[in-house]
């Protein structure tokens, strides 16, 4: 079965700015459910073993959908890297949710997807970002968190948070470009105006989508008690923990591999028959 890879598809967002999507499918008559992939903190859609991750999806027969967010640091011109610090500076929830936004309503306009079988896949933030759109969105009847946080209130606390208010911006090192990345006090500012909206708690035990909840056991990144606390927030979705799995399953960036890091090839293998047991096949 032919693989058909749509790459840096433009979507305009006006309420933020242009970034790009890519979609893989099967070259098929059939109307096939969509799959957005939601990257995360420091992220992007060619990251690591994204691709691969892609075409196996679309071999299993999936429209698959992954895409920058408008605010991650890269640009329409660099997907891969981050040369847009400013951009990167000034992202916040409000401009994710409004990207995810547009990433749906875009793709759910392709005559090949099936608008009864949309399902969302988060890692990491984007984990948190997806619970919080399934919630509000009653179009997407699946969610899929790989490595997600529990909560989105993830900033420095106290004397930290007091110092980043009066200088405006604080900086992370991004370890691997060793980067100097800012992140503007409007970020938190948004937070707080939208801290309900933005509960993530609060939206898990609200999701009437089917839930799979994945998670390594030695996530260094974010730890598998956040797994284990969302799949209490909604009893009905199933849990499903790779024993010592990272918190990028084995990928890493660059990947050089032509097959997938085996932890990951287990998660989208373990995503691939949830989403046909639960949503193909019922």
């Amino acid at each position: 079965m032919e693989i058909i890879k749509e790459q840096n598809i433009i979507i305009q967002n006006p309420q933020t700015k242009d970034f790009l999507a890519d979609a893989f499918y099967p070259e098929t008559e059939a109307k096939l459910p969509l799959i957005i992939f939601v990257h995360g903190y420091k992220g992007y859609k060619d990251w690591g073993a994204w691709n691969l991750m892609a075409e196996k999806f679309a071999e299993a027969g999936f429209f698959f959908v992954k895409f920058n967010f408008s605010h991650n640091g890269t640009t329409t011109v660099s997907p891969t890297e981050f040369d847009d610090l400013e951009a990167f500076g000034n992202n916040n929830y409000t401009k994710e949710l409004s990207d995810l936004g547009f990433v749906i309503d875009y793709f759910t306009k392709n005559s090949k997807v099936d608008l009864q079988k949309i399902i969302l896949i988060g890692h990491s933030r984007g984990g948190g970002i997806s619970i919080v759109k399934t919630c509000e969105d009653e179009r997407i009847n699946g969610l899929i968190t790989l490595a997600s946080v529990d909560t989105l209130e993830r900033f420095p606390k106290d004397a930290g948070l007091e110092e980043w208010k009066n200088k405006g911006v604080y900086y992370v090192q991004n370890a691997r470009t060793k980067q100097e990345m800012p992140h503007y006090y409007q970020f938190y500012e948004d937070f707080k105006n939208n801290e309900h909206r933005f509960d993530v708690e609060r939206s898990m035990e609200m999701v009437k989508a089917h839930v799979l909840i994945i998670h390594g056991t030695n996530d260094e990144g974010v730890s598998v008690k956040n797994a284990e606390h969302l799949h209490i927030l909604n009893p009905n979705s199933e849990l499903f923990l790779i024993e010592n799995g990272n918190h990028v399953f084995g990928a890493k960036e660059p990947w050089k591999e032509n097959e997938l890091p085996k932890d990951l090839n287990k998660v989208v293998e373990k995503c691939i028959g949830f989403i046909k047991d639960k949503m193909v096949n019922e």
